[in-house]
């Protein structure tokens, strides 16, 4: 490859891992972790993160992220970035390692291609310790739930969920379902139980609320 031809290489995968940290932090936000609207965030710009990424010899293990939840501080919750192409079980066992030092039971591995069968099993064998999600970059280079055709979703506490149960007289089955691996569940981080209250817009009642139980 000539020195042009790597530069423009290295200028894409910066882009590239740019967009996708920027919808990390956005997802973060939404199910209520701290990030902040400043340049340490929401607010880097693309030559900023160019630069720092480059300070870093472009390692994506410095872009690990560590936040914690606004309204408790002990849900935290880390996400990772694997350098290798296919996650080697001996990664996996060091992030648990290093999320059991620290006590952090959550993470998020943004990964270049899929999980060996070897490395999901090791994800299945923590699972009671450890919840962790894993995203193909690929998932990440854009926001979805900014697509003009996803409607607005929000979360049920679960008092706000006893509450709809209680008020319109229903069984938690008699509630159309969502499943946990539909890209917005997956977006929130929902988990089976939990239910969603989707707004879409309607143009004769101006806008038709439902909700959704995640299975």
């Amino acid at each position: 490859m000539s020195a042009a031809g790597g530069r423009y290489y290295v200028e894409q995968e910066v882009t590239k891992l740019f967009r996708i940290r920027k919808t990390i932090l956005e997802m973060l936000r939404d199910r209520g972790y701290v990030v902040l609207d400043t340049s340490a965030d929401l607010e880097m710009t693309r030559e900023e993160f160019g630069t720092r990424l480059a300070q870093a010899n472009y390692s994506r293990e410095s872009l690990t992220l560590l936040k914690q939840h606004q309204h408790d501080p002990s849900d935290q919750i880390y996400v990772f970035f694997p350098a290798e192409e296919r996650v080697s079980v001996k990664t996996l066992r060091d992030y648990f390692v290093r999320m059991d030092q620290e006590r952090v039971y959550k993470a998020i591995l943004v990964v270049i291609k899929s999980l060996s069968p070897f490395a999901k099993q090791g994800i299945q064998k923590v699972a009671s310790q450890f919840r962790v999600e894993v995203f193909l970059e690929m998932e990440l280079l854009v926001n979805i739930t900014h697509h003009e055709l996803v409607p607005k979703h929000e979360v049920l506490s679960t008092e706000g969920k006893k509450q709809l149960l209680k008020r319109y007289h229903l069984k938690e089955s008699q509630l159309p379902r969502i499943l946990i691996t539909d890209p917005v569940a997956r977006y929130f981080g929902l988990q089976k139980g939990q239910v969603v209250k989707i707004t879409r817009p309607s143009e004769t009642a101006g806008r038709y609320v439902t909700y959704r139980l995640v299975v």
